[in-house]
This record gives C-alpha cells, sequence and structure tokens, in this order.
C-alpha cells in the first residue's frame, strides 16, 4: 500500500513538472489570458496584417491608456490620426490621455487645436463632441455640440443628440429645450416624442409616416460598426 501511495505522488510531481518550464512556473501559452490581454493580443494581429488600420490603433491606444501607458497610448492615437486625419475619436483620446498624463497645458492646447480643426462643419463637431462625451470631458463635449449647432442650428438630429446628452446629465430643463427644438424641426420621431413624454411634455406625433428632408447629421448618431 505505501509503495502504491509513494509511487502515485512520483507520477504527479512528473506530472507538473512538465507542464512548467525549467524554473518550475507555468508555461506562458497555459496561462489564461485577461479579457484587456486577449483584446490587445486580436489587435496588434489585425495591425500587423494591415498597419493602416486606424480603428485598431485607436482601441490599442485606449487599452494602453486603461493600463497607464500614456505615451504608448498617444503614440497610438496619433498614429490612427496619420492614416485617419478626421478619426475624431482618436484626436478626443489624446486630450484625455495627456490630462490624465499630468500634462494639463499640452491637453488644453490638443483640445483647441481638435476644435479648430473640427470647426469648419457640423458634421466634424458633432463627432469630435461624442469622442470627449465618451472621454468624459463635459466642458470640452458642450463647446464642440455648441460649435455644431452654430453651424447647423436646424439639424433635428443635432438638437437631440444635444438633448440626449443633457438628458444624461440629469439636466431636464436643457434637455426638454434641445428635445423640443428637434421635435419640431422634425415631428416624425417617436423616440423623441417619447422622450418628451417622460419630461411631462404632451406631443403629438403626425399620422402622415413618410419623412421629408431627412437630414445627412442622422447617420453620423449612429455608432460606426465594430470591425
Amino acid at each position: 500500500m505505501a509503495n502504491t501511495i509513494r509511487i502515485a505522488v512520483i507520477l504527479v510531481l512528473a506530472l507538473l513538472a512538465v507542464g512548467c518550464g525549467p524554473s518550475g512556473r507555468q508555461k506562458i501559452s497555459e496561462i489564461p489570458l485577461t479579457d484587456s490581454e486577449q483584446h490587445k493580443g486580436e489587435l496588434l494581429a489585425r495591425i500587423e496584417k494591415d498597419y493602416g488600420d486606424a480603428e485598431s490603433h485607436y482601441r490599442l491606444g485606449r487599452i494602453y491608456h486603461a493600463d497607464g501607458l500614456w505615451h504608448k497610448a498617444e503614440s497610438e492615437f496619433h498614429v490612427a490620426l496619420g492614416f485617419d486625419p478626421v478619426h475624431w475619436p482618436s484626436e478626443a483620446a489624446i486630450v484625455r490621455t495627456l490630462q490624465d498624463a499630468g500634462d494639463k497645458s499640452r491637453s488644453r492646447l490638443a483640445a483647441e487645436q481638435a476644435m479648430n480643426r473640427a470647426g469648419f462643419s457640423a458634421a466634424s463637431s458633432l463627432l469630435l463632441g461624442k469622442g470627449f462625451q465618451r472621454e468624459l470631458m463635459d466642458d470640452y463635449a458642450v463647446a464642440c455640440y455648441r460649435q455644431a449647432l452654430d453651424l447647423a442650428p436646424n439639424s433635428a438630429a443635432l438638437n437631440k443628440q444635444v438633448g440626449y446628452y443633457y438628458l444624461s446629465k440629469g439636466k431636464r430643463d436643457l434637455a426638454e429645450e434641445f428635445l423640443r427644438r428637434s421635435f419640431q424641426i422634425d415631428p416624425y420621431q417617436p423616440e423623441v416624442a417619447g422622450e418628451l413624454g417622460r419630461l411631462g411634455v404632451v406631443v403629438k406625433i403626425p399620422r402622415k409616416t413618410t419623412r421629408t428632408n431627412t437630414k445627412k447629421l442622422d447617420k453620423l448618431l449612429e455608432e460606426p460598426k465594430k470591425k
């Protein structure tokens, strides 16, 4: 019986030795990947196949940012912009990265430059604003939305976006103001009517189901599909 137990112990030790390296540690290939590590590996593989994939560089930069690797994150965002000069999420991410790295002066300068570049169109200002909103930089997000509204005050989609923004911040009066304006411009928006109803505003959706003069900005409010 004792011999049997001794043999079993030896076999277990032998199996453990096979599964470990010379130092007795688990092989790298056998260590489970975290979601971040796995995603990073997938992005690096995609970049290796197509180095000009701006979205992959941007997402890799976000992982580096989450890990506190400020310089690597900023570098990836700049690479993304090199291949896609109007990748506004990367512009906003650079501003946030510089701020988190403690370089507030460069962060402010980067924000000003990004807003100036986006100032040529309402669509670009809108997308930059959404980028800042994603980075939880509310002052810059609002400034971009205001900039977009100055360029396209009669855009139902833009007024709706601003209304939803204020709604997410609990600013009901401002949310109502912009959602009302959006609905006045385009009354064929049941989702906006629903939000106004929850805010205590009584509205009626016209029976006519066809919409005219659809705004091009509507498409920009849809999140880009992940590749």
